[in-house]
């Protein structure tokens, strides 16, 4: 018996633009390019093999031979960027964050490494304390235990020209102090590097899902994270991110960034909205955490919601996102 299907009078059926992959090429409104695409990496003192991140899986901490070999893979694949990150042992650390302008820091060395390894390679650096000081805040404490932000902002300012020097091209405050960006403007224009780019964590969140980046740079064990929020922005607020992107215009910022990337989606789109500036967005460790998690259980399928997640923040209107799938979507797109 066969079935007769009744014909509705349709002038648009919408199914006519899904009906092949080639149509649904040909009016694709959102692509992603490799170029797209920043790799975190951290890095670590000492020789041997990376140290595997168990909080993340798939991610190490590298010694400073294999971020070279890192970094000389990603560039195979296509990725033309790379944001870089300290472990920094805990007996180096103290109240003050000293060793992050120490000489043996080790981020220096990374950076002048990679630099000469792969010089077309563009290296993002993290402007903070907080991988530095044994309290895990990004910045200096005062007598009450808040952060002091005008003393803070200025540890930054030499920070981001040490970082400079050590042949950064674009400096990265993520500390969330108020007036950050144009001390550090200043300071980078005085010290000669006009030439560095300011990417400013503009819409930096406190949130929950920064527990394994905190376990991989060490600032903090997991569940004994400090409280940020008197600095972070309050997940709760999207016109305070138009705000705080519109200050770091005015204070010379080249790039602005919204962190967390997935949970934030409508505030990239209002940043978008708002910016002429280039926008990033980082898809942070606990939403690459939890796409790895779900996936070995089971309960998602691991690529799909990979590539899915990565280009709901492209489409949100981020210019370039900063995950740490990088390098396996990359791979992909090549």
């Amino acid at each position: 018996m066969s079935f007769q299907s009744p014909s509705l009078d349709l002038l648009r059926r919408m199914r006519r633009n899904r009906g092949t992959p080639s149509v649904r090429s040909l009016v694709r409104e959102t692509s992603l390019r490799r170029e797209d695409l920043i790799q975190p990496l951290f890095v670590r003192e000492g020789g041997g093999v990376p140290d595997p991140v168990d909080s993340m899986p798939g991610v190490v901490r590298h010694t400073l031979d294999s971020l070279i070999g890192q970094c000389r893979g990603l560039e195979e694949v296509g990725i033309v960027a790379v944001a870089i990150f300290p472990s920094i042992e805990r007996g180096k650390k103290d109240a003050h964050g000293t060793y992050a302008l120490d000489a043996e820091n080790v981020l220096f060395s990374a950076v002048s490494a990679v630099k000469s390894a792969c010089p077309g390679l563009l290296v993002i650096t993290d402007v903070a304390l907080d991988p530095y000081t044994n309290h895990g805040h990004d910045g200096l404490l005062d007598s009450r235990g808040e952060v002091e932000n005008d003393a803070t902002v200025e540890i930054l300012q030499s920070l981001a020209v040490a970082q400079a020097e050590a042949g950064a091209d674009i400096v990265a405050p993520s500390d969330m102090m108020d007036g950050r960006v144009k001390a550090i403007r200043n300071a980078l224009n005085s010290a000669g590097r006009h030439q560095t780019g300011i990417l400013a964590y503009a819409a930096k969140y406190a949130s929950a899902y920064y527990g394994p980046f905190r376990d991989a740079v060490g600032s903090v064990s997991l569940g004994n994270s400090p409280d940020k929020r008197g600095y972070q922005m309050d997940p709760c607020n999207v016109r305070e991110a138009l705000l705080e992107v519109k200050l770091d215009e005015e204070e010379g910022a080249d790039m602005v960034m919204v962190k967390p990337a997935g949970p934030y989606l409508d505030v990239i789109r209002a940043v978008r909205e708002q910016t002429l500036l280039p926008l990033a967005a980082y898809q942070v460790s606990g939403e690459y955490a939890q796409i790895h998690a779900a996936a070995r259980l089971g309960w998602l399928d691991f690529e799909t919601t990979r590539n899915e997640s990565i280009l709901a923040i492209k489409r949100a209107g981020a210019d370039m996102i900063l995950t740490y799938f990088a390098a396996e979507v990359a791979a992909i797109l090549n």
